[in-house]
């Protein structure tokens, strides 16, 4: 379509906007969409990875009121690699995100100060950026048992203190997220 036939047309007064009822229902205290219909949504954030055996069910099961997932996981068997998870209705994914960069020598991280300091702002204790962060959104969702579904299936604490030598031992259903000759 043209430019013209859209711009400077005269057709759109933002008088006339303010003035209509849907603005001036906005400004009198209408309920947004997102309250109106139950939508929620919040982040779920854990410095433990997951035990691959228990997330990999947990991508197997119904997660009540969810309709998209989106983010980062830790998973303890890829101490290299950050998961990817992404759902969409009743479709999920994971695969690779890249690497984190507590396994990338400081030497090829970028180089511009506002970049590193990005980066270190993540980074805590001995596994550095290794992290999960998921943004859940859903309609009436329980937060909190939603919470502890994923919570269990991180490591537990015995676990988490047998280290990572013990943890690339776990059995990990997962695929293959990188070409055979260059897995770490």
């Amino acid at each position: 379509m043209p430019l013209e036939d859209v711009l400077g047309t005269g057709l759109f007064a933002m008088s006339e906007v303010e003035q209509s009822a849907g603005w001036l229902d906005s400004l009198a205290g209408h309920t947004p969409e997102t309250e109106e219909y139950g939508i929620g949504n919040f982040v779920y954030r854990a410095r433990k990875p997951f035990h691959p055996l228990r997330f990999h069910a947990l991508l197997r099961a119904p997660w009540e009121g969810v309709i998209r997932v989106k983010g980062m996981f830790w998973l303890a068997t890829r101490m290299e690699l950050a998961g990817y998870v992404s759902q969409a209705g009743v479709l999920r994914d994971t695969r690779a995100m890249g690497f984190f960069w507590s396994a990338v020598p400081e030497s090829e991280w970028p180089q511009d100060a506002q970049t590193q300091k990005e980066i270190r702002a993540f980074v805590e204790g001995p596994y550095g950026d290794r992290r999960t962060e998921l943004v859940i959104i859903g309609r009436d969702m329980d937060r909190a048992a939603l919470t502890a579904l994923f919570d269990a299936a991180l490591l537990t604490d015995e676990e988490f203190a047998q280290g990572q030598q013990a943890w690339a031992k776990l059995e990990d259903p997962f695929p293959s997220w990188l070409p055979a000759e260059r897995e770490v």
